[in-house]
């Protein structure tokens, strides 16, 4: 079986650049400075106010990837580290460059993909006019898609809904927060140029739910021996 791993990283965009109507949606229920400011930095959450900026894609079994992300400016050649291979475009060029790739493989594997990831790359590829090749939200109980914060739960029999970073401390597993970077600087750093760490960071992600998923699949799936 063909399978593969993969996650986004996305920004916001400038809440002073979205029109009058916008604003004064956004903020309708935000009555002091803090809670305004809540949802300003909140914008990356959701595909009608943010954009996609690194999409990157794992193999689990032989640890290979490649992540495509934005860059402004002369656009990077790509380049290959540690197995990983870089390639830059616009929000457009990445996610057709997903679906490409996606495309072949039996199995993806996500963390919080069917509430985040999925519906966020479904509804920007729509934006760009770009049809998906594959089903991104199948049953939810069907093994095409491997969402380890639904399997983790057990389908919500855990209500508690701990983040990969929980869960890879609990683990021993390499936290990519580790690196001293987390999904809310990811805009910062965006505004800064700094679009190498950005797809860096996207990696720690992949492998460290790469780890998760074989503790997953070794040690929780239950998989009855094979009988002759």
């Amino acid at each position: 079986m063909s399978r593969i791993i993969f996650d986004i990283e996305t920004v916001g965009r400038d809440f002073e650049s979205l029109d009058r109507t916008t604003q004064d949606y956004l903020l309708q229920w935000a009555e002091t400075e803090e809670e305004k400011k809540g949802v300003k930095d909140s914008l990356s959450f959701y595909p009608l106010t943010g954009e996609i900026v690194t999409i990157g894609l794992l193999n689990p079994d032989t640890e290979k990837g490649v992540v495509f992300f934005q860059s402004s400016g002369e656009p990077l050649l790509p380049f290959e580290e540690e197995g990983i291979r870089f390639e830059t475009g616009s929000e457009k060029e990445i996610l057709e460059k997903f679906w490409d790739m996606i495309k072949s493989h039996d199995q993806f594997i996500t963390f919080n993909g069917r509430s985040f990831d999925c519906p966020f790359i479904l509804v920007r590829s729509a934006v760009h006019r770009i049809k998906p090749k594959r089903d991104l939200m199948p049953n939810r109980y069907n093994d095409t898609h491997i969402d380890l914060l639904d399997q983790l739960t057990f389908f919500g029999a855990s209500r508690r809904r701990f983040n990969l970073d929980m869960w890879c401390r609990t683990f021993g597993i390499k936290s990519p927060k580790e690196s001293g970077i987390t999904g809310y600087e990811v805009k910062d750093l965006f505004r800064a140029g700094r679009y190498l760490d950005i797809a860096k960071y996207c990696i720690r992600d992949l492998r460290a739910t790469r780890e998760l998923f074989i503790r997953w699949e070794n040690y929780i799936r239950f998989s009855p021996e094979h009988k002759p």
